[in-house]
């Protein structure tokens, strides 16, 4: 009984968030619809943006080499050229917003009716301009291949953790320069600083750990950021992500790691927020109060940031590709061979 009332109140959550999608539709003014170049294989992008000018170049390209065939963005009141740069591009249908990221459960609500009104059918990856995807043999397989082996399994989605990558020495001493890999700066992470938990309401391996944990909440560790995300989904008009890409219902779309030994083919989503620009984006963060719930109580993470600290150490690691991150139990190769 308690398994079908939890069941119960799920769906109606998961209805309650549809609705609240489809009444933020007002809030997005179109600039630019290409939605009818989406044929009906094509594998969607969907990202909600603000002033991530220089990160974009790279974004886009890398996603376009691996396979993505259209993107659906919203800009959420960029001044920086976000907006003008994303018009522009061929394969973008762009629409813009003033309102509140955070009242829009941080850009949810908005991805959500693109999701319904585009997505269903298609294989869908929602990831931040921050967010370079990386899965087993990404080096020589492209996305395609991954979503194809999916449908022949019967998996409708695909699990990641996120992991923060940062530079050796302060977060400012070295200049990125937009389309460039970032991650020629942002060569390292913290390797084996991570625990999870079961959230049995939703079915969701939750993980926490990593490089801002321990340099920014060791003393409060159960604010630090989640690191569990599940980007990539064979989309229906039925599901809804609930917090950020982190949890989905219907419920089954949580269960993507490895939880009894059987094996599950998981990636790995490369951050790349601490540029040499996550001290200035870190004020305005600060000042907008838009990223967190409760925001004022992170105000002391901002003022950190804004000091560009150094967040390597000994027990660092350098980056060496999917095949590390695979021995090291970060990903899975799982029964992909």
């Amino acid at each position: 009984m308690r398994n079908l009332w939890t069941a119960y109140k799920m769906r109606q959550k998961r209805q309650r968030l549809l609705f609240r999608a489809f009444r933020k539709r007002r809030q997005l003014v179109c600039v630019m619809d290409r939605s009818d170049q989406i044929t009906a294989d094509a594998i969607l992008a969907f990202s909600t943006v603000r002033n991530e000018i220089i990160r974009l170049p790279y974004f886009l390209e890398y996603y376009r080499k691996l396979g993505v065939a259209h993107f659906l963005i919203v800009d959420n009141d960029s001044d920086d050229g976000t907006g003008e740069y994303l018009a522009k591009q061929p394969d973008v249908s762009l629409w813009h917003t003033t309102h509140s990221y955070k009242l829009s459960r941080f850009g949810v609500d908005w991805l959500t009716w693109l999701q319904i009104k585009f997505g269903h059918g298609h294989w869908c990856l929602t990831v931040d301009a921050d967010e370079i995807l990386i899965y087993p043999h990404c080096d020589t397989r492209p996305l395609r291949a991954l979503t194809d082996w999916l449908d022949q399994a019967k998996i409708l989605s695909f699990g990641t953790m996120m992991l923060d990558m940062y530079p050796k020495g302060a977060l400012d001493a070295q200049t990125y320069q937009a389309g460039y890999d970032p991650f020629q700066i942002l060569r390292w992470f913290d390797g084996d600083n991570y625990r999870s938990q079961m959230q049995p309401a939703l079915q969701n391996l939750w993980i926490q750990g990593g490089v801002r944990e321990r340099m920014f909440f060791a003393d409060r560790p159960e604010r630090a950021p989640t690191m569990n995300k599940t980007p990539l989904v064979k989309w229906s008009r039925r599901f809804a992500y609930v917090s950020s890409t982190h949890s989905l219902l219907p419920r089954h779309l949580n269960q993507v790691f490895d939880l009894g030994g059987a094996g599950k083919t998981t990636g790995v989503l490369l951050h790349s927020k601490f540029l040499h620009m996550v001290a200035d984006k870190s004020r305005e963060e600060k000042h907008r109060q838009e990223h967190f719930e409760n925001s004022s109580q992170y105000d002391t993470y901002y003022d950190r940031l804004t000091q560009s600290p150094d967040l390597w150490c000994a027990a660092s690691y350098q980056y060496d590709g999917w095949q590390q991150l695979e021995a090291m139990g970060l990903l899975s190769k799982g029964p992909w061979a």
